[in-house]
Parts: C-alpha cells; structure tokens; sequence
C-alpha cells in the first residue's frame, strides 16, 4: 500500500458517503455542494437536516463547478469539501468487552487497491464489526474512493492507528480479546470449526503479502475458508473478509452471548485446538 500522503482537504462523492460523515462526526465538513436543480430527494431532506443541525452551509451549485472537484463522474450531484478523518485512540477500541457483550474489531493490512479496502470494510461494518484499526499509512487519504467504495461504512466505523498489527494485536490481548488471522498453511483450522463468539481481535492481510510469520505466532487462531472447488487463486481481500465477517455474525446470532459464554482474561484457553467447535456426529 502507498497512498498519498495526508492532506488537509478532502472531498467525500455522492449523497451516501456525505450523509455517513454527517451522521458520524467523523471529520469536520466545511461545505456541501448540491448541484442546482437536484430536489425532492429523500437523502437531500436527511443531509439538509444534519447540515442546518451542524450549521454546515450548502450551497447549490452548476454541475461544472461539482465536476471541477470530484475524481469522478458518479457523484450524483452532491459533494462535500471536508478535513481529514478522526481516528480515537487505541485504548479506546481496547477497552475490556462488558459482561453482556462480545465486541469484535477488524485491522485490513496490506491492501493495494481503495476500492478492495472500502469493499472489505463495508462487509466488516454490515456483519457488526465493532471497530477498525488501519496503519499510519493507510487509505483514508483517499476519503473520496473509499467512502464510496464502503457505502460509507469507513466514515461510520470507529477507527483507531497502530504502528504494526502486531502491536494492535497485543492492546487487544491484554484486554481479553481472541486473536484471529486468515491464512492457510500448517496450524490453519477452517472457519466453520473455529469458535468466534467471543471478543474478538481479527487481521485481514493484503493478497501479496498475506499475514506475517510473526502475527501467525501471536494469534490464537489462524482461519482457513473451506473452498467447494480447487483453485490456484485464494478469495480476494474484499470476498474474504465478507465471508468471514458474516461466520461471525452468524454464530453470534445462533449461539447469543450469554456471561457465561464468554472467557476471562485469566481462563480463555490459550491454544487454538481449545477454540473448535466440537464435530457433530
């Protein structure tokens, strides 16, 4: 991944993605732009309440003038020229998971494309993924392509820094949390094994570059998606992260998280073998 570097300005595309960062605070928006003409628009109504509720201005403009500052040409006529994200502190995803709740939180490393980023992140968002941590170095710089990407899931999420997965992996472990990466190889159990209605910790890696050997040691579980034909090729980053993303929902909805389900920093089993559900027979 090599995205720009920050800036100060950033233009969010299409009315989805303006009304995410209005509903979330995620960033300051300095003005909206609607092309003249644009009405009777049940998301206009919504971002024209949350603007007047942030004393936001809107102006209405010529569609060149619009075109003049988006990347592209799917902006619908609505823009809006704003700061740069705010990212919460990692202590503040960390925090220990309460007693009636499994919280799981998501860190998508190494990938090279904003679009696959955005597309992953909407699929976190849309299972229930409690939070986000990206590297300093990541593609937020590209606000406009993600944010449409996403859905405007990436305004949405709660989303922290850290330096290296590795040092996101050890915040959330000291808090209790399962750490779980997607990989194959020796050690990899499949995703339809593992038990994943806990809190839980879980690194995506980029299609190049995959999980490091590092991560692999520090995780209490490495993930392997069962395939129903042999292929050469593993699922890209966005297709991976859907189908994992939704195992866990599915087993929270199925099993609950009831107290008594849900390990203690003191008695969470400490090997992967311990994080299998049980055949049936």
């Amino acid at each position: 991944m090599d995205p720009v570097p920050q800036d100060e300005t950033v233009v969010l595309e299409g009315a989805i993605s303006v009304e995410a960062a209005l509903r979330a605070g995620s960033r300051e928006i300095k003005e909206i732009l609607i092309k003249t003409g644009k009405d009777d628009d049940r998301a206009l109504a919504r971002i024209d309440r949350l603007a007047r509720d942030r004393r936001i201005d809107i102006r209405r403009v010529d569609v060149d003038a619009i075109d003049a500052l988006a990347s592209g040409s799917s902006h619908g006529g609505v823009i809006a020229v704003a700061g740069p994200r705010k990212f919460v502190e990692l202590d503040q995803l960390t925090i220990p998971p309460a007693p009636t709740g499994a919280p799981w939180f998501i860190m998508i490393d190494g990938v090279e494309d904003p679009y696959n980023f955005g597309s992953a992140v909407r699929s976190a968002y849309a299972a229930g993924a409690s939070g986000l941590v990206v590297r300093p170095r990541n593609w937020f710089t590209a606000a406009g392509l993600v944010a449409r990407a996403s859905a405007g899931a990436t305004e949405l999420i709660p989303t922290a820094i850290a330096e290296t997965a590795e040092v996101a992996a050890a915040a959330f472990k000291s808090r209790g949390y399962v750490i779980a990466c997607a990989d194959e190889g020796p050690g990899s159990v499949s995703l339809y094994d593992a038990q994943l209605k806990w809190p839980l910790f879980l690194l995506i890696g980029g299609e190049k570059r995959g999980v490091t050997r590092s991560f692999k040691d520090q995780a209490d579980v490495t993930l392997q998606i069962p395939y129903g034909a042999q292929s050469p090729h593993s699922l890209g980053t966005a297709a991976a992260t859907a189908v994992i993303a939704f195992e866990i929902l599915r087993q929270r909805i199925a099993g609950g998280n009831a107290p008594s389900q849900q390990p203690r920093r003191d008695s969470r089993p400490p090997q992967r073998p311990s994080l299998l559900t049980p055949r049936r027979r």
